[in-house]
């Protein structure tokens, strides 16, 4: 068939990749006088699982839609792209955003590609160094302030209404229109929707656009009907499994640590109408999910990426699949360089072996797991 936003081809992603704006701007609040702005994101791939979903109990197919291969490493790219590229359009002078992390990375490499200055509020030591150096990187005014994710974003609402400055959060409803790009790509690939589609969910802007995207390809007939949505928050930092803001929210996963999503509605009305279900993840759960995708995947995400995996794992091991046979995707939100501090966190050991071919062997533990080889013949 052909797909929309391919218009001149049969099958998705043949030709080159154009980024968000072009490949799908029939789709999009875009019109002739939009900029086609543009890192060339979008076009991440749907990556079969090879040993996590095989060992999972019931008829399951998992898939991982590895969104860390965006530009700036995150699935933000995305929204961001659209959303720059209509301040752009309207004339917008700056842009702003508060952010954990990623949105301030994205934001600041599509304002510098956009040529203009961003201000980014973040909240004073919780925002991971990878996040932190690309947004510095890409020039953009870092303000961190006492408080929270929350109090960011109420300062950041505060100057966007009294001030001629672009606010490029997930309450843009042009961040929306561009993350919903992803859920025509998981259709494309599929030629179909997912049975369930896992989320992690923060500031639940993601999971409230994939929904929407997902309803799109259905009312323009490319899918049937659309996945039950499936949200993972952090132990604490679950204010929508909680029904409630949560004052202080802790999780090692800094890109899900907010205690009132500004999707919240939105996000609920996701999961209930695609008859979905919302529940939280240990910070054991996710690390564990985060070790086995760098270990038995090959994909290295950010932690918050894993909460979606963590939280498949355990619906699985409690039969929640088990009418199957069913498709599950699991979005991973970012790359796994975004946060270096926690990937190091286990390390180990890096004390220097001397340079002699069995000592190095017997460090690596080669010896032991795999027994001794025969030398190669000189």
């Amino acid at each position: 068939m052909t797909v929309a936003g391919h218009a001149d081809t049969e099958l998705p992603y043949a030709g080159p990749w154009r980024g968000v704006i072009a490949e799908y701007a029939d789709l999009l609040p875009v019109a002739e006088q939009t900029p086609r702005l543009t890192l060339l994101e979008g076009g991440t791939p749907l990556i079969p699982s090879v040993r996590i979903g095989p060992a999972l109990p019931g008829d399951l197919r998992l898939y991982l839609k590895y969104e860390g291969l965006n530009p700036t490493g995150s699935f933000k790219d995305r929204g961001m792209v659209v959303a720059v590229a209509k301040a752009l359009e309207a004339g917008a002078r700056a842009t702003i955003c508060a952010s954990t992390g990623n949105t301030s990375a994205s934001a600041a490499a599509y304002s510098a590609r956009a040529g203009l200055p961003c201000m980014v509020v973040i909240p004073h030591g919780y925002i991971a160094l990878g996040k932190l150096a690309q947004t510095v990187r890409h020039g953009a005014r870092v303000v961190p302030v006492s408080g929270n994710f929350d109090d960011c974003l109420r300062v950041v609402r505060d100057i966007v209404a009294r001030y001629p400055i672009a606010l490029l959060n997930s309450l843009n409803p042009y961040r929306m229109d561009g993350q919903k790009t992803a859920a025509f790509e998981v259709c494309d690939a599929l030629q179909a929707a997912p049975t369930y589609h896992a989320l992690p969910v923060g500031n639940a802007g993601n999971v409230t656009a994939y929904w929407w995207g997902y309803c799109h390809y259905r009312e323009l007939g490319m899918i049937g009907l659309q996945p039950h949505m499936l949200g993972f928050q952090a132990e604490g930092a679950a204010p929508l499994v909680k029904g409630k803001p949560i004052e202080k929210p802790e999780t090692r996963a800094t890109a899900i640590r907010i205690g009132n999503p500004a999707r919240w509605r939105d996000a609920m009305r996701a999961i209930r109408e695609s008859r979905g279900h919302i529940t939280t993840v240990s910070e054991d759960e996710i690390h564990t999910a985060y070790s086995r995708l760098a270990a038995e995947e090959g994909l290295f995400v950010e932690p918050a990426s894993a909460a979606s995996v963590a939280g498949v794992i355990r619906l699985a091991e409690h039969g929640f699949f088990d009418d199957g046979p069913v498709t599950v995707v699991c979005t991973l939100t970012g790359h796994g360089l975004k946060d270096p501090d926690y990937a190091l966190d286990a390390a180990p050991n890096l004390e220097p072996s001397p340079p002699e071919a069995e000592a190095v062997l017997d460090r690596a533990g080669i010896l032991e797991s795999a027994g001794r080889p025969e030398p190669l013949p000189r």
